[in-house]
């Protein structure tokens, strides 16, 4: 007896095959299991072998995991001949970058390693294996599906570095939409809010360490605001929306007849992306620090810098008024 394998309208999807960076946990596991259950041939990147077991022991077919550092170059150019050796000649039909790394620091104490390592991951990787993976792309007009963050429409307090990087990341994005159209590969950028993953435990769970690694003045100055807004943005990304809506938007920029250039989901991203455009920025600079609880002590007149106590009639000094609240 014969069987007949009947797939929905429209669904032309069996037999692509798509590459998934930062397929270990969160928003990239979430988007191999996704496109796995599409019935895409899915290559799963991860950085450590014992990951790369992990994804083994699943055993969902068609999934292959695959080791890449996407801060070492010869791990990418290993990555992807390994990856056309599967291809079997075959191209690749997808590209979703979603591999990275997030940190909490004060701008003025930010180690310049720290610096580095973040733009290496967040910009530097993605861009090489972007153009490890390119050429067999093209051949299919494959797409790339790039995950930024909904922080490169508005800066966050201490979050400077992982906005900053992924900033330069949406660029190359941008730019890449562009200069990919005559080869008729389509670019995406998904902007994710406030989405539940280990993360958000990794970043902003220990915040004791960050601390603790700043010199003893830093500590000093930045550690109670630290703390105060670390509180804050814990929860709120703690209560954010599951990584299934990533993987939803992934999917859509993959097979939809029609991708949009740019996907906003979980929670707060529309409106975190939006307030900027309409709001002034000294608005907008107002609320962020109600937000995160960046408030600045007080001082009197006869402290700020280029004034002076006013004397009444018989030459005491008038008390500082304090507008009250």
């Amino acid at each position: 007896m014969h069987l007949k394998l009947i797939l929905p309208i429209g669904d032309f999807s069996m037999n692509k095959t798509v590459v998934i960076t930062g397929a270990s946990s969160g928003i990239g596991r979430s988007c191999v299991k996704r496109m796995q259950s599409a019935g895409w041939r899915v290559f799963a990147t991860v950085r450590k072998a014992t990951d790369r077991d992990k994804v083994q022991i699943t055993n969902l077919a068609g999934v292959v995991p695959v080791l890449m550092d996407v801060s070492d170059q010869a791990s990418i150019a290993s990555a992807a001949a390994e990856i056309e050796t599967h291809l079997n000649g075959q191209a690749l039909d997808g590209v979703v970058n979603v591999a990275g790394i997030g940190m909490v620091r004060p701008l003025e104490y930010a180690m310049m390693k720290d610096v580095r390592e973040i733009f290496e991951i967040n910009f530097f990787g993605q861009l090489a294996v972007t153009q490890a993976l390119l050429r067999v792309l093209r051949q299919n007009r494959g797409r790339i599906v790039n995950i930024t963050t909904v922080g490169v429409n508005l800066a966050i307090p201490f979050g400077g570095l992982l906005n900053a990087s992924k900033s330069a990341f949406a660029m190359i994005s941008d730019t890449l939409r562009l200069e990919m159209h005559p080869f008729g590969v389509r670019v995406c950028a998904v902007e994710p809010g406030a989405i539940s993953t280990p993360a958000v435990d990794k970043t902003l769970g220990d915040l004791e360490q960050v601390i603790a690694s700043l010199p003893s003045e830093a500590q000093e100055q930045y550690g109670t605001i630290i703390r105060k807004m670390g509180k804050r943005a814990y929860a709120m990304e703690k209560n954010g929306s599951s990584p299934e809506v990533v993987a939803d938007a992934v999917h859509h920029a993959l097979t939809s007849e029609r991708p949009r250039i740019r996907y906003r989901v979980g929670k707060h991203a529309r409106l975190l992306a939006t307030l900027p455009k309409v709001l002034p920025e000294s608005v907008m600079d107002a609320i962020r620090i109600r937000m995160f609880g960046l408030t600045a002590p007080r001082e009197s007149a006869s402290a700020r810098p280029g004034t002076c106590a006013k004397r009444g009639a018989i030459g005491s000094p008038r008390p500082a008024i304090v507008n009250p609240k």
